[in-house]
Order: C-alpha cells, then sequence, then structure tokens
C-alpha cells in the first residue's frame, strides 16, 4: 500500500512511545492519522504536532472503541491502516509469599493488550472491508498490532503480559486467514527492548545494563525503529500473517 495523504489511519496508544512514534512516521508520508488514546494532554500535544486527529478512547469499552472510530472517520474517512499499541505491562507473580497472583491485575492486562487488540481488529476490519480496492490484488487495508518478545520468552513477573502477548501473535494467522478474502493484510512486532517511557523513567546506569543484554546492536532498541517497520509492512504487499521479531537477536533470560 502506498503511504499518502488518499490513506487514513488509527494508532491505538499513539499518545507516547511506539505509537507516538508509528503516527509521526505515517503522518510525514502525508497520512491522515487519528490518534486513540487515554492520555489526554499528551494525545493532543502529538496530534497538534503532526497535524491529526486525538480521540479519547479507552480499548477496553466497547462504546468508547465504536465512538472513537466514528469520530476518526467523520474527520478523515474510513482508515486502510490500523496499528495497535496501546498496552499496560504491570508485574506480579504466579504465587509469592503466599499471596496469589491478583486477578483483577490479570484480567484487566487479558483486556487491555488481547481484547483490546482483538476489539479495535474487529472494527476496523468490518469498515475496511467495506472500501474499493486499492491495486489489483484487491488490497483494502493493513492492520499492525503489538505482541512482544514477552510472548516466546516471559520472565518471572510477566505471566499476564506474556500471555497477553502471546494471544496476539497468536491470532495473527487466524485473522489473516478471515480477512484475506477482503483484501486486508494482518501483521504482527513482537518488539524487544525498546526506549518506551516506562524504560526510560529508569536510570541511565539500568537503561545501559538493559542494554548489553541486547546481542547487536547492544542498546535499547529506538521508538522510531519500531515504525520503520510499520512502513515496510504496509508498503509491502507481501507480508501478511506474521510476527516478526525485532529484537536484536535477543533471547530474555528467566530474570
Amino acid at each position: 500500500m502506498q503511504l499518502d495523504n488518499t490513506v487514513s489511519a488509527v494508532v491505538t496508544g499513539g499518545a507516547s512511545g511506539l505509537g507516538a512514534a508509528t503516527a509521526r512516521m505515517l503522518a510525514a508520508e502525508g497520512v491522515k492519522v487519528a490518534l486513540f488514546d487515554r492520555s489526554v494532554e499528551e494525545g493532543q500535544k502529538v496530534a497538534e504536532e503532526i497535524g491529526g486527529l486525538f480521540v479519547q478512547v479507552d480499548v477496553t469499552s466497547q462504546e468508547s472503541v465504536e465512538a472513537g472510530f466514528e469520530t476518526a472517520r467523520a474527520v478523515h474517512g474510513a482508515e486502510r491502516i490500523l496499528v495497535n499499541c496501546a498496552g499496560i505491562a504491570p508485574v506480579a507473580k504466579t504465587t509469592s509469599r503466599g499471596a496469589h497472583h491478583p486477578m483483577d491485575m490479570f484480567e484487566k492486562v487479558i483486556a487491555v493488550n488481547l481484547v483490546g487488540s482483538f476489539r479495535c481488529v474487529t472494527l476496523s476490519s468490518t469498515s475496511m472491508a467495506e472500501l474499493e480496492p486499492v491495486n489489483g490484488d484487491g488490497a483494502r487495508g493493513v492492520i499492525v498490532s503489538t505482541a512482544s518478545v514477552a510472548a516466546f520468552d516471559g520472565q518471572v513477573g510477566q505471566v499476564a503480559y506474556a500471555a497477553s502477548k502471546a494471544g496476539i501473535a497468536g491470532m495473527t494467522l487466524p485473522v489473516a486467514r478471515d480477512l484475506a478474502k477482503s483484501g486486508i493484510r494482518v501483521m504482527t512486532i513482537a518488539p524487544g527492548i525498546f526506549e518506551t517511557p516506562m524504560l526510560l523513567g529508569l536510570s541511565e546506569d539500568v537503561q545501559a545494563s538493559l542494554g548489553q543484554q541486547v546481542p547487536f546492536p547492544s542498546r535499547l532498541g529506538k521508538a522510531a525503529e519500531y515504525a520503520k517497520l510499520v512502513k515496510s509492512i504496509c508498503e509491502n504487499d507481501m507480508l501478511n500473517g506474521e510476527t516478526i521479531r525485532l529484537d536484536g537477536a535477543i533471547r530474555m533470560a528467566p530474570r
């Protein structure tokens, strides 16, 4: 798919981190971008910077997501690109010091990361399927979701997060197969250790230590590098139904 001003996109979690970098990249290509996020101040700031649209959306709410898409489409037209970056990553062990894993925490992580992503996928693809194809192959749209290397190398305390991200990786192929006849491609990116707001809040020594765990390049990944992969996925029509690790060859240790 060619990225230009005839295309509109929705980026969830677009107020910061990977989502904000993706929004900036798409806008730089001329794409009309709508940012979905719960953070109003940060979301509006990014939207103003790129000339996009911010919509306050809670991906755990069907009504909120439906209203978000309705608002975005009224301004930019129906989206042909959806990038799911919204997510949370709390930490808790399965059991620790006589206490079980808080079930409300587990359910919330699944609700935000996995169910929230699929909610956006099914609502967006239903709209995309009604659009006219943009090329001779019948392409109508592209959906990119965000997993994590934790989907495959989950560490101590990451059971909820790893389960949610493994679910995203696991649904990639069947959703791609579901949407193939509609000309909608579906991909997932599984980032390694990246410069997200959570990691950037750590000390420089800790960040450097984490970066040294990456075989090459031995540093934290940059949000712009995630965005570059999104761009490649959008532009390369043969990328479909796959989860790509973007991790500098890291394989996470148990701790």
